[in-house]
């Protein structure tokens, strides 16, 4: 049976976005956010509970990996790419100017690290250390 709650919470959000969250409004929104987080994790790592355990996965990186994300809704809910107002103008690149919870390429490879070895493990030549998920799951 999975876990009740995700791997980060509330705190580590309100942490890294630098500020409290304190409403039961936004306190709701910021959990709801992380399980979807978690269960998005899930769909391309289901045994992602059993990596953590046997530590193939550290679980301060998912806690990090899951308040990233957050972190990045939290900062533009509506997806806005630019604003302006009067003389004003403010712009986010397209990765932070996503409405929805995603994981960036770099986050995947956090999550999905590459053994170097193993018994049937194919390497070639000058391959990079770093699996590229983009590439792999597309």
């Amino acid at each position: 049976m999975g876990r009740a709650m995700s791997y980060a919470n509330v705190t580590d959000v309100q942490v890294r976005l630098g500020r409290p969250i304190t409403s039961s409004a936004e306190i709701a929104q910021v959990t709801a956010w992380l399980t979807d987080v978690e269960a998005l994790i899930k769909v391309r790592i289901p045994d992602l509970d059993q990596r953590v355990v046997t530590g193939q996965v550290d679980e301060s990186i998912v806690a990090l990996v899951e308040a990233q994300v957050v972190v990045r809704k939290v900062k533009n809910p509506d997806g806005k790419q630019n604003e302006r107002i009067d003389d004003y103008s403010y712009g986010l690149n397209a990765d932070s100017a996503r409405g929805d919870l995603f994981l960036t390429a770099e986050e995947w490879a956090l999550l999905l690290p590459v053994s170097a070895t193993g018994a049937f493990t194919i390497r070639p030549v000058g391959a990079p250390d770093v699996f590229d998920p983009v590439r792999w799951f597309r």
